[in-house]
């Protein structure tokens, strides 16, 4: 299929509005087509009956006056015979036959010609409507009246009429072909089709200018909208006329230019707000080094001090490491968002990296660490090391030991994943805090003891995760009973985020790139 094709079709999907304004046009015209085909046929076949069969009656009732009513009231049957002959004798183009009787209960038939027309013929309700007398009045003077029907016989339309000659005379009945006016009507019927066809051709071609000129606008107005989507805010239409879409043309582009306005103020304001976090965590940096320094000093001497003082001195040192600490994290936040935060790859042994992590914080009592040796991915060891401090220590704080710590690899959907479970046996997460655990400065007091942390780990754990090409997801593990048996976070990490690291601008190699 060519590129041309592709297009086409791709214009009359079915979901497209040119194919449904073409479907509408040729419904609307089908319609009024056919309607109007189908009265004109039925007018004009009305017609052509109607004319062809008050001649043929007409001449029919002529001739049962002038030669029928002539017979002696007993003929004969070649009386019938001969006079049938010379009805038809004119060129009238039907058949005749009568019925009378040569004496009383016993009837006799003269035909025209006995091989086109017989009493078979003629249907029996035509026969008992001919026969009946009826009462004479002053508004109906007439004991017999002159009946017809329309008949079929091989498929050939014939028309059949029948009357009595008033004072017991005989019956006559005429039997005329109407071959010639049904082809007549066929050939009618054939021009009111073709010019049906026509009509709709003609609204299909008459939709597809219309929905050329309706879409053109439409289509622009949807394609600014995406662009507008991708970020591009100057995005503007051009206006001409002053119809709808002339009006919708202007909304789009007073809508999007407010819209730029409001994002580029937001823009400042975040902007400004990032700096004042960085610039103000920078600045304590300093007198936190100096803190830090005194509180060792003080750390260190707290045993040789007065009672009374070391207690103040245990808060003080305490809480000036949870600064630092939240310092550091608020720094780390700002590189996130400000989009310099870089990777700096190596080759990890996962199992290594794992013990390593919780050997340096003092949790090999608490961790239950199942990983074969021999996993190695290439990461970014600093920020690994981050997420999994994070995410054990948020188990051993929230949840209850044993914490267990499961690596594997997978198949992913473009390349072999690192899969690390953390699972503590705590009261699990509640359902209504689940969707929040990884948002910033987030905490459960609620439903959990009091953290002495930031509410910034986890959403830094993720931020990492996330840098990498990765995920973290965090679920409750229910356990045979069916109860709660402990939160459960999965890590998903690309077993190389080289190509992660190059999109970031940062190189591959040990030591390379730039991280803030």
């Amino acid at each position: 299929m060519t590129k041309g094709n592709r297009g086409v079709f791709a214009r009359l999907r079915l979901s497209s509005l040119r194919l449904r304004l073409v479907v509408v046009f040729a419904l609307v015209a089908l319609t009024a087509a056919v309607s109007a085909s189908g009265i004109a046929y039925w007018l004009n076949r009305e017609a052509v009956l109607k004319r062809t069969q008050d001649s043929a009656l007409n001449d029919f009732r002529q001739e049962m006056q002038n030669r029928v009513a002539t017979l002696p009231l007993r003929p004969t049957q070649e009386d019938l015979r001969r006079t049938s002959e010379e009805m038809t004798a004119g060129g009238s183009g039907y058949q005749v036959l009568l019925l009378g009787e040569r004496a009383a209960g016993k009837p006799i038939v003269g035909a025209s010609d006995p091989d086109v027309f017989t009493l078979a013929d003629v249907p029996v309700p035509l026969r008992e409507a001919v026969d009946t007398r009826r009462p004479v009045t002053e508004a109906d003077p007439y004991p017999y009246h002159l009946f017809w029907q329309r008949i079929e016989r091989g498929g050939t339309p014939y028309l059949v009429g029948g009357t009595r000659i008033d004072g017991g005379g005989p019956a006559g009945y005429m039997f005329k072909s109407l071959a010639a006016e049904k082809a007549d009507l066929n050939s009618l019927s054939w021009s009111l089709g073709i010019a049906t066809g026509l009509a709709v051709i003609g609204s299909v071609l008459l939709a597809q200018v219309a929905a050329t000129t309706v879409l053109r606008p439409v289509r622009r107005l949807g394609e600014a909208a995406r662009q507008l989507g991708e970020g591009k805010l100057d995005t503007r239409l051009r206006v001409s006329g002053a119809d709808e879409l002339s009006d919708l043309s202007r909304t789009f582009n007073s809508a999007a230019e407010n819209l730029q306005k409001k994002v580029a103020d937001m823009s400042a304001r975040e902007e400004s707000s990032r700096r004042f976090v960085a610039d103000m965590s920078h600045e304590l940096r300093t007198p936190l080094t100096a803190l830090t320094a005194v509180t060792e000093v003080l750390e260190d001497e707290q045993d040789s001090l007065d009672p009374m003082i070391a207690p103040a001195v245990a808060l003080v040192v305490s809480e000036t490491r949870r600064l630092n600490n939240l310092v550091e994290n608020l720094m780390e936040v700002t590189r996130f968002d400000a989009g310099t935060a870089r990777l700096v790859l190596d080759d990890v042994d996962i199992a290594d990296q794992i013990t390593a992590c919780i050997d340096t914080r003092a949790w090999l009592d608490a961790v239950d660490l199942d990983a074969e040796r021999g996993i190695v991915c290439r990461l970014d060891p600093r920020r690994l090391d981050v997420i999994l401090a994070n995410l054990i220590g948020n188990a051993l704080k929230h949840g209850g030991s044993p914490v267990r710590v499961s690596v594997r690899t997978e198949e992913g959907p473009g390349e072999e994943e690192l899969v690390v479970a953390v699972r503590d046996h705590g009261p699990g997460i509640p359902e209504e805090v689940l969707p929040h655990v990884f948002d910033r400065f987030y905490k459960a007091s609620a439903q959990r003891p009091r953290s002495d942390g930031s509410g910034l780990g986890l959403s830094i754990a993720r931020e990492n995760a996330l840098i990498h090409g990765g995920t973290i997801a965090a679920s409750n593990s229910v356990g045979e009973d069916g109860a709660v048996d402990g939160a459960v976070f999965v890590l998903r990490l690309p077993r190389d985020a080289s190509a992660v690291a190059r999109d970031l601008g940062t190189g591959t190699r040990q030591g390379e790139g730039v991280d803030g």
